[in-house]
């Protein structure tokens, strides 16, 4: 594996409209991400990954882009992104943007020219089909529910393609003038300054071009697109084609999100000539998942999270480096979904900060992760945002649950739990924005803000800290950032443990999954405490090491 300029930083997700808002309008904007630079460089940040800025209808928060050269106004302007990136090189910090070309808005200029001649020019842009018999041309569900088929306005029977939302119509990148518009498009961005891109549900560019059905697989008649995934070919040259044209030209930090990827192909995501620096490691957020729906997804046991990630580091081991996470603007709050209710405080948050972070592959935070910011409160599906949310609760009383029930059947899987506004301080909207702000606060903010742990001892975040160090520590880095992820005592429920072995330095991370203390026997040279979530003091005596609940150590030789 080549080594390449990222692998020894730390990266970050904002998703700026609940980031920090400075013009006091209720919505996060780009002079807020600026005025917190020196915070994510105290704290070790990089690489900051951006979510959608670009001009946008917001029906699926910005994922729906009308313009791609123009920043909307609810974040700023153009010149407050010059700013951003240039405050951000003087800081040696990379921005990444968000590069979402599946897909565009209804409102985009390209779509507009479509409806009104679907066999012109930018006809061609979109998959547009004529329907069969009255009906759709096949029964495909898209990712937020419904047919991934909508009429096109003003044409009886041609339907354009959505995989999302129908705001949201597919690109036709069979169409080759759609991929130079594209590629364009990249490299106005990269000579503005950006770093890259992260590559937004990427995998969904090659489709199926024979669009037949699939055998239903819920009541609604309609078959999950997944199933077409399987069928797809050809998505590498897509790929390979954009990367030679665009991104390679500015060595460009890319990183894709892809959960459908075959794992035979990984070498030609992330290998030394794949199309993409990293992807995403999703392999624990499908634990628990269910094809119903959300309403009968199953909580992930510890068992389940360290075979995911141990299968997948085994697989990645010498190909290349995945993007370890535990949540996003798509997933619930990962201390919430990962840890029991019950047993949520700052040690079981410091240990799960441990296991990330010491993972081999590129530690990406996501705002508020490092205060262990938690899933908010619903008291009705009126105070969800989200459209798959939505569309997962109306699934739910489809199939039979009561309002209360299907409300906490979707709540803790809702996207909406990471789009609550950052917890800065404990004063009004948690320090976010003076105004009303566009989603409500947690609750919790006045107990869990970044000003409250800012220099405690103990804190969260102050325990990210110590971990982003050690990553960035000469004596440590090879093997905290090269070194191999080696299973230890695999088969002990409830224990996470794994060598990282550099050349000349191995460390032994040991994390007890659970409320219960134990003992753990270890080898014997491994006598030296490195890192403890906790503050007590632990003694190790031959070859033993005594855990307390949720106890996080890494453990080094003498």
């Amino acid at each position: 594996m080549k080594k390449k300029w990222w692998h020894d930083k730390v990266a970050y997700q904002i998703y700026p409209k609940s980031f920090f808002d400075t013009n006091q309008d209720g919505i996060g904007d780009l002079r807020g991400i600026t005025e917190k630079l020196d915070y994510l460089k105290n704290l070790g940040i990089d690489i900051i990954w951006i979510s959608p800025v670009y001009q946008s209808p917001f029906v699926d928060q910005g994922y729906d882009i009308s313009d791609y050269y123009a920043i909307d106004p609810a974040f700023g302007t153009m010149e407050d992104m010059d700013r951003l990136i240039a405050e951000a090189k003087k800081r040696d910090m990379y921005i990444v943007m968000d590069l979402v070309v599946n897909h565009c808005s209804s409102q985009h200029e390209w779509f507009r020219k479509a409806v009104e001649d679907p066999h012109g020019k930018y006809g061609n842009y979109f998959y547009i089909k004529e329907g069969k018999d009255g009906n759709p041309p096949c029964n495909w569900r898209s990712y937020f529910g419904g047919s991934v088929w909508e009429k096109l306005p003003g044409h009886d029977n041609l339907y354009y393609l959505h995989l999302f939302a129908k705001e949201q119509p597919d690109l036709n990148w069979e169409n080759p003038e759609l991929r130079q518009e594209i590629y364009k498009m990249i490299r106005w961005w990269l000579e503005k300054g950006i770093a890259g891109f992260r590559l937004d549900a990427i995998i969904n560019i090659k489709k199926d071009l024979r669009f037949q059905s699939f055998p239903e697989d819920r009541e609604d008649g309609l078959s999950s697109f997944t199933c077409e995934l399987e069928q797809a070919e050809g998505i590498h040259e897509f790929l390979q084609e954009m990367k030679e044209e665009a991104f390679a030209p500015y060595n460009a930090f890319t990183i894709g999100e892809l959960f459908d990827y075959r794992p035979e192909e990984l070498e030609q995501y992330i290998g030394d000539d794949g199309c993409f620096e990293s992807i995403f490691d999703f392999s624990t957020h499908l634990l628990g998942s269910d094809p119903r729906g959300w309403y009968a997804f199953t909580p992930v046991t510890p068992e389940e999270y360290k075979k995911a990630v141990f299968d997948s580091k085994h697989r990645t081991w010498k190909t290349g480096f995945m993007a370890n996470i535990i949540e996003n603007h798509d997933e619930p709050r990962g201390v919430s979904h990962y840890i029991r209710e019950e047993d949520l405080n700052e040690i079981s948050k410091k240990m799960l900060a441990g296991i990330t972070m010491m993972q081999y592959g590129l530690p990406f935070l996501y705002q508020g992760q490092e205060i262990g910011m938690s899933n908010t409160v619903f008291s009705s599906i009126d105070e969800v945002d989200d459209i798959s949310t939505i569309d997962e609760y109306r699934n739910a009383r489809e199939q039979g649950l009561s309002e209360a029930e299907a409300l906490k059947a979707v709540a803790g899987q809702s996207r909406d739990n990471a789009r609550t506004p950052v917890q800065w301080d404990a004063s009004e909207n948690a320090g976010f924005t003076s105004a009303v702000p566009w989603r409500k606060v947690n609750p919790n903010y006045k107990e869990i803000n970044v000003a409250e742990q800012e220099g405690r001892p103990g804190s969260v975040l102050e325990f990210y800290k110590e971990l982003i160090r050690l990553r960035k520590n000469p004596v440590y880095q090879e093997a905290v950032v090269y070194g191999e992820e080696i299973p230890f005592r695999e088969s002990e429920e409830n224990l996470m443990a794994f060598y990282r072995k550099g050349r000349e330095k191995t460390l032994l991370v040991l994390a007890n999954w659970q409320r219960e203390s134990r003992t753990v026997e270890i080898p014997l040279e491994f006598d030296r405490v490195l890192v403890n979530n906790t503050a007590e003091n632990t003694e190790i005596e031959n070859g033993k090491v005594f855990m307390s609940s949720y106890q996080f150590l890494i453990l080094e030789k003498e």
